[in-house]
């Protein structure tokens, strides 16, 4: 990977007011691709990809990102952009609208970035659950919006973005398959964490109660015949 062009991408992108993860966004999910290097990442809202090469650094060997753009002016800078990094093998685009490419994968993936339209996030979320691996992670940015997710604020301009992504929130936090923060990093960001273990968890400690319960029995008919 080439870290200067990386950059001077940023820089670029900063510069022309193009929406980029911020940094301190980047290093709470960095420290998380440490931890557990992902084999697939599905990334919707690429812009010109300065995320999706952010995180490549940390995929697991032969792993891939596939990632959704629907602005043709962003889709070429993204293309160009892969190729000046050197990470255009590791990164698939998909070309359009992510509400009509998301239902045609049938893809499994270990991490989700959703960075796209804000009034479409339950939209995402949904599709993000029927792709996301057993313990795998789902990550919404954006989704405090300038802190009027947390206020009264009820503009008719912004109301419907607001609306659902309170909306997402109450979902991945009522959730019982998924364990949630809601963290105060750049412009905020949900961390979701799949844990469909807790379900198998508890029904192993549930057939292990009733093991003992028809063991304790059969013990009480011996000795009290």
């Amino acid at each position: 990977m080439n870290k200067q062009e990386l950059e001077k991408i940023k820089e670029k992108a900063l510069e022309e007011h193009i929406p980029i993860i911020m940094d301190d966004t980047l290093e709470v999910i960095e420290k998380e691709l440490k931890a557990k290097p992902p084999k697939k990442i599905l990334e919707i809202g690429a812009a010109v990809g300065y995320s999706a090469m952010c995180f490549s650094e940390f995929l697991s060997e032969g792993g891939r990102i596939d990632t959704i753009e629907r602005d043709e002016e962003r889709i070429q800078e993204a293309k160009e952009n892969f190729k000046k990094v050197g990470v255009e093998d590791k990164i698939h685009l998909y070309e359009g609208d992510a509400l009509e490419i998301l239902p045609t994968l049938n893809e499994k993936y270990d991490m989700v970035f959703i960075d796209a339209a804000k009034g479409k996030y339950p939209f995402f979320l949904a599709e993000a659950l029927r792709m996301i691996n057993d313990n795998g992670i789902i990550f919404a940015d954006n989704i405090l919006y300038k802190g009027y997710v947390m206020s009264d604020y009820n503009k008719h301009k912004q109301r419907t973005a607001v609306r659902n992504l309170r909306e997402y929130i109450k979902e991945v936090t009522e959730n019982e398959n998924l364990d949630t923060e809601i963290l105060e990093v750049g412009d905020g960001l949900a961390v979701s964490k799949l844990c469909k273990w807790l379900e198998m968890v508890i029904l192993l400690l549930y057939f292990r109660y009733v093991f003992f319960q028809f063991h304790l029995i059969n013990v009480i008919f011996v000795w009290f015949p």
